[in-house]
């Protein structure tokens, strides 16, 4: 039986193809500036500096387009532990501190342009804002490596498989949440962002990729616990629960979305019920993540039923409300 690799072993085999995929993302990487996303002519000062503090009223965003503004941003804004979490699990050396450096300098322009907007056009309350941050950044975000104690050295295939699931998810919410804001502003903004994830999810990819033809029982195993196990970092946020049910509601990121525009497009990717690489410990990993996936597809169906029911139910009871205005 071919040996599990441990970390260090993993780093420095797939550290030419992490060179290989540096370069890559260096050659395609657009170089953008926060400032040229923000309409800054609508911004006015607020009571401390002489003006208006913030009202309800001031905001054009939607309900639901501001529980997505402020999901995604707050997500956004837990890029401290985000880093230590990658610096840990990767390297700071050569190819791999190259990446983490510059993939942290990147992420960091998410929040500064998403902070900055919602200010200036007062989409949402700045106070909440900085107390759900504050609340947010000091529970930090730690990966659930205590699932992985069967696994040896782990934590290098554990972070490369969450990551590449993780920036495509939030790659889709980014993209949905600008559909549903209703401004040009704001959905060229998170267009931008969205192709930044993008570029993300593709070196990840390509590393997970790399380290299930190095090791692919090992990897398959980090990916299906991850699978099993998935949650978007924001899990810990307040309102997280709330705000992810409305997005949910409202097709900016729900459990179809997750499994046929994140789950499937990588695993395809991969080839992962292609490969003819697994011993037999990683066949019976593979039976497990098909059933998983069989599960989850199941899932899907009963989510939709619940949530077409409970928009069915609030649009007829909208209608009433209407009629009895209108007598």
């Amino acid at each position: 039986m071919a040996k599990d690799l441990t970390q260090l072993e993993l780093l420095r085999e797939l550290e030419p193809v992490a060179e290989e995929n540096v370069n890559r993302h260096l050659s395609l990487a657009k170089e953008w500036h926060p400032h040229d996303y923000v309409p800054w002519d609508e911004g006015r000062n607020f009571a401390a500096m002489g003006g208006v503090d913030w009202d309800p009223e001031q905001s054009k965003l939607n309900e639901v387009a501001k529980a997505a503004m402020i999901t995604n941003l707050l997500t956004e804004d837990n890029l401290p532990s985000y880093h230590r979490e990658i610096a840990e699990n990767f390297s700071q050396d050569g190819a791999w501190g190259t990446w983490v450096g510059r993939w942290t300098a990147e992420e960091n322009r998410h929040g500064i342009v998403m902070r900055d907007y919602l200010v200036v056009t007062r989409g949402v309350d700045p106070v909440a804002l900085e107390q759900a941050r504050m609340i947010h950044m000091t529970n930090g975000f730690a990966s659930p490596t205590e699932q992985l104690e069967s696994l040896d050295n782990a934590g290098f295939l554990f972070s490369v498989a969450y990551v590449t699931f993780q920036e495509l998810a939030t790659r889709v919410s980014h993209r949905n949440t600008g559909k549903v804001c209703d401004d040009p502003i704001a959905d060229r903004m998170l267009q931008r962002i969205a192709a930044d994830e993008n570029l993300h999810m593709i070196f990840y990819r390509n590393m997970c990729g790399a380290a299930l033809d190095l090791s692919p029982d090992q990897t398959l195993d980090a990916i299906t616990l991850i699978l099993e196990n998935f949650q978007m970092p924001g899990a810990g946020m307040p309102n997280f629960r709330r705000n992810g049910v409305l997005m949910a509601k409202h097709g900016i990121y729900d459990l179809r979305q997750h499994l046929e525009e994140v789950v499937n497009p990588v695993l395809k990717k991969w080839k992962i019920f292609e490969r003819n690489d697994f011993t037999a410990r990683g066949e019976e990993t593979r039976e497990r993540l098909g059933n998983f996936l069989e599960k989850l597809s199941k899932d899907v169906v009963k989510f939709e039923e619940q949530r077409d029911k409970m928009l069915a139910r609030e649009a007829a009871k909208r209608e009433k409300e209407l009629a009895a205005t209108g007598s």
